[in-house]
């Protein structure tokens, strides 16, 4: 399996041939740049290449009105004159002679994608097509789209693959309406999009675009609409929306597909979105939906019209999917102001829908940026858009910094007894370490000095570690006697190098010393059924479900709404995931927490297991391979007792750490410009 890649300069064919201010920006190159800058950078000889082909009449008519496709099948014949007032009809879009073609183009390079995942031939992939879809509707084209390429997509899975349940993500910067539309009574697809919005006064000015346009009928809830107000969403922003709410949703509903209207225009640069979210972003947004159904994911160009941050995001995108490890994400801020106010909204409007969300506080009462303009007095009028001082042409960034692959994925201290994992390479060199290394070692960690299988094992764990330091290993997985010494031995010897730091993520019940939180150069979060909190330091931060790590429901709610923002925001070196002797935590979750962790440190991820645990090295191994972690069964309402409990603990937490914010209050501390 491998990740496909579809393109074909046949859909670079067609562009505006008379003045558009409007539709100017939409152009060929926006395709030839993309599949340049990969092919330049070796990533598109490393996809499986994958044919296009036209949709069908069937397939489009799945989506349109049989009338709206008559009418586009004429425009090939038509003169400029004829194709001009054919496009009044619609919103701010063109036609071309061969606009249809490619449109037919596209919609057919979706569905090969699809099919390409759904029988097995690939893992996952993308799509780079003209024209995007997403705009369309059932009778009418929009905003660039003539057919909705992800929609058609999305109905033709369900009626050739009997796909249950289906996730479509839209991290385009403008609201996918033609999806809602398509989608909003339909229960077994959930829709998210995010999207400029500003009270209504930005493109398309839709009421139906707000944070509670949640669906109808049986469909109420599986519409999610998160608008921002402000221009200059930056990273944190976009991270602090899929760890409250995307992503816990998301895992509730367990779809069996994903597909993602992967519009770039929310990149920084652009001259519709006006954002400040880097390139990077889009590596780590791909990698958190791709243990999401076993790893089925689509993607499918849409919008993006600066033509460097485009190349740089679709090349991020792909790299991921490729299962490179990630960028990482240095500087993250607080969440501005108006996203906790869009991300409190949307999670108060949806959370009688999911169990997930049940606890979230109430929408803000205050006159806040959410709260909807006034519009025109005319229905049809456009809101006056005011100008910006600074034109987003002039933004400038780093390029994305060049993301290594080592050469071992994932390196194993085992005792000689204990088979190696398949794909896993058996580490056994602890050559060359420092003598001083090696007396810190005897003296902290060896109660008997002459315990040379002791020293031996944890030498060769120092090595290792050093090696993942130079990128010449990825990632490791140990089997020791005793995982709490090991664990101290690492996170000694990691810690101490400048500029290290290292997130220890203990699950299950046990002690962690007090001393190696101290100085900020170790974060330790520990899951368990114990209640431990202590004012020790901002580095030690216990969770603690009633019921053990055995608690799914629970352990997920921890994992996106406290862990994943305080790894983010610690941004370390090194992962350290400790798994205590009986922790009781099911397999499809130690796999997914394995698989969530490899957004930090680069993918540099050491995980400790106790030797009565060996049973657990093969699905740990696998994950750490990069291997999808299995779906997670629909899951239940966490415990009220230990969401309470947590919640009171992110309220003290949140003025230390503040991707944890949720809400907007005083001490909350955002920050106040986007």
């Amino acid at each position: 399996m491998g990740t496909a890649l579809i393109y074909d300069v046949e859909m670079t064919r067609y562009k505006l041939l008379w003045v558009d201010p409007v539709c100017k920006i939409e152009v060929p190159e926006r395709l030839t740049v993309s599949h340049e800058a990969l092919v330049r950078s070796g990533l598109a000889d490393r996809c499986i290449s994958v044919p296009v082909r036209e949709a069908t009449e069937v397939e489009i008519l799945l989506v349109h009105s049989e009338e709206y496709l008559e009418a586009v099948k004429k425009t090939p014949y038509m003169t400029l004159e004829d194709l001009k007032e054919f496009t009044l009809q619609y919103g701010d879009v063109y036609f071309h002679p061969n606009i249809y073609h490619c449109a037919k183009l596209a919609a057919g390079s979706a569905l090969h994608l699809l099919d390409s995942v759904m029988t097995g031939k690939v893992r996952n992939g993308m799509a780079l097509v003209r024209p995007p879809g997403h705009h369309s509707m059932h009778n009418a084209a929009n905003g660039f789209c003539v057919f909705n390429n992800v929609a058609i997509a999305a109905r033709y899975a369900k009626q050739k693959y009997g796909v249950k349940r289906i996730l479509i993500v839209d991290w385009d910067v403008h609201h996918g309406q033609g999806v809602q539309y398509c989608f909003e009574d339909d229960p077994s697809v959930l829709y998210f999009s995010w999207h400029r919005y500003e009270h209504q006064k930005f493109w398309p000015n839709l009421r139906e675009s707000d944070y509670d346009s949640v669906g109808k009928d049986n469909g109420a809830g599986f519409n999610i609409n998160v608008p921002w107000n402000k221009v200059g969403m930056t990273n944190s922003d976009y991270l602090s929306v899929f760890c409250h709410i995307l992503l816990p949703v998301a895992y509730e509903f367990c779809p069996d597909l994903v597909l993602v209207c992967a519009g770039f225009d929310s990149a920084i640069g652009d001259p519709e979105g006006k954002m400040c979210a880097t390139p990077d972003i889009f590596a780590h947004l791909t990698h958190l939906l791709m243990n999401l159904a076993g790893g089925k994911l689509c993607a499918v160009l849409e919008g993006g019209y600066n033509l460097t941050s485009l190349a740089q995001s679709v090349c991020q995108t792909v790299q991921t999917l490729l299962g490179d490890p990630l960028p990482r994400l240095s500087n993250l801020s607080a969440p501005c102001i108006s996203a906790i106010e869009s991300l409190q909204c949307a999670r108060s409007a949806h959370r009688r829908y999911w169990s997930s969300l049940n606890h979230a506080a109430d929408a803000p009462t205050s006159e806040i940026s959410t709260k909807r303009a006034k519009l025109a007095e005319k229905e049809d009028e456009r809101p006056e858009i005011e100008e910006e001082e600074k034109s987003p042409e002039e933004e400038v960034w780093p390029e994305p910094p060049k993301r290594i692959s080592p050469t071992i994925r994932s390196a194993s201290v085992l005792p000689d007894d204990v088979v190696c994992p398949e794909g896993c390479q058996r580490y056994s060199s602890s050559e060359d370490l420092n003598p001083l290394v090696l007396s810190k070692l005897k003296e902290n960690f060896l109660e008997d000095v002459d315990d040379s299988d002791a020293f031996t094992a944890f030498s060769k764990l120092i090595t290792l570690i050093e090696k993942m330091a130079k990128d010449e290993i990825c990632n490791g997985l140990a089997l020791v006697r005793n995982v709490t010494t090991a664990m101290m031995c690492v996170i000694q010897h990691s810690a101490a190098a400048p500029g290290n730091r290292v997130l220890v993520v203990c699950v299950g019940n046990g002690t962690i010393p007090s001393r190696i939180t101290k100085d900020g150069k170790t974060l330790v979060v520990h899951i368990s059924s114990e209640d431990r909190w202590e004012e020790r330091s901002k580095y030690y931060i216990p969770l603690c479900l009633k019921k053990g790590c055995g608690d799914t429901s629970g352990f997920v709610h921890i994992v996106f709404g406290f862990l994943l923002p305080l790894g983010y925001e610690y941004d370390p070196s090194l992962v350290l995931l400790v798994r205590m002797p009986d922790s009781g935590v099911c397999d499809g979750v130690w796999q997914q927490l394995i698989g969530l962790l490899q957004s930090f440190a680069q993918g540099h991820t050491l995980v400790l297991i106790q030797e009565e645990e060996k049973a657990f090295l093969d699905l740990t191994a696998s994950t750490l391979l990069g291997n999808p972690a299995p779906p997670l069964e629909q899951l239940q309402a966490p415990f009220t007792d230990d969401v309470e409990a947590l919640e009171r603990l992110r309220h003290r937490l949140q003025a230390d750490w503040k991707l944890l914010q949720t809400t907007v209050s005083p001490e909350s501390g955002g920050a106040d410009e986007c």
